[in-house]
């Protein structure tokens, strides 16, 4: 079987898995990558793909793309999962072209945004709310604040719907990674931010918003749009040592929680981490920056030794 016709039988499977479209995105690009570097050294056949095949197209993400380690690991896990379908669905014998590779090592660097560069942000964007991108502007300092109180991940922003938002309650339900549906809280001050947007959708739009974050036509924002935003606030921002993304938002949000004295468990949850190690890697980070907290509430300050 050549390897282009695996590939869209592996698409078909996790289309059929229902997968987000997001993933399967990831999936396509990667492997499209894979296989014009397999032809590119006369591979076309499945049946002629080994380790020394994915461990040299790796080398080639390194050298040739200057892929960083995160983006070669997450390669890394396309393959190992395209790898086992073929050998699930027997196509090959087994997964032995991806068996005994191991994802390479990864500098942690988790970088934050300090108060003075949330208040610049902040400021920049209320700046523009009255040129003829108002409304671009408006939602997107909204969506800023909100992902820095929330937490939540580029691809679950752009799939919440109003009907998600339970103003009573002061919860939001949240569609996560493995289509796993959780429901987080927040606080009267992002309350109170929501309301006010609402008013400025309803106005705008002539409709009822059915997404939080809309485009400009009600339909929903794409995953490609925030990371657009992101990248003109970058150029506009010129901050040194971090780069703004809504992942750098993510751990700006944990890391204050921490700092503040959150509990890991209790973190875990908001960030709606399928494993408790990940969390832990912000423990890791910033050990001493909950310094301060230990000081506050360690059992010995209350004892006479």
């Amino acid at each position: 079987m050549l390897i282009r016709e695996a590939i869209k039988l592996f698409i078909e499977d996790r289309e059929f898995k229902n997968l987000s479209p997001f993933t399967i995105k990831t999936y396509r690009i990667t492997l499209n990558i894979f296989c014009d570097y397999c032809v590119s050294k006369g591979i076309v056949e499945i049946d002629n793909l080994s380790p020394q095949t994915t461990k040299s197209f790796l080398m080639y993400c390194k050298n040739e793309l200057h892929n960083l380690p995160t983006s070669i690991n997450q390669k890394l896990r396309t393959l190992k999962a395209f790898i086992k379908f073929l050998a699930e669905e027997e196509y090959l014998e087994d997964d032995k072209p991806i068996k005994k590779i191991k994802k390479i090592k990864e500098l942690v660097q988790i970088e934050v945004l300090t108060d003075e560069q949330i208040n610049m942000i902040l400021k920049h964007l209320k700046k523009f709310n009255y040129h003829v991108n108002s409304f671009v502007t408006f939602r997107n300092r909204k969506m800023f604040i909100f992902l820095l109180s929330t937490g939540v991940r580029r691809g679950e922003v752009v799939n919440i719907k109003w009907s998600d938002v339970d103003f009573e309650n002061q919860i939001i339900r949240i569609y996560g990674k493995k289509r796993r549906v959780s429901s987080i809280p927040f606080t009267l001050k992002l309350k109170r931010e929501l309301l006010e947007y609402r008013v400025f959708l309803e106005e705008f739009l002539k409709e009822d918003p059915v997404y939080l974050f809309p485009s400009g036509k009600n339909t929903q924002l794409t995953d490609e749009a925030v990371s657009s935003f992101f990248k003109t606030l970058k150029k506009e921002m010129n901050f040194e040592g971090v780069r703004l993304s809504a992942h750098t938002i993510r751990h700006t949000f944990a890391h204050r929680c921490l700092v503040g004295g959150m509990d890991v468990m209790t973190l875990k949850s908001l960030l709606n981490h399928e494993n408790i190690s990940v969390t832990e890697k912000y423990v890791a980070l910033w050990g001493t920056a909950l310094k301060e907290q230990n000081d506050r509430f360690n059992p010995l300050n209350n004892i006479d030794i």
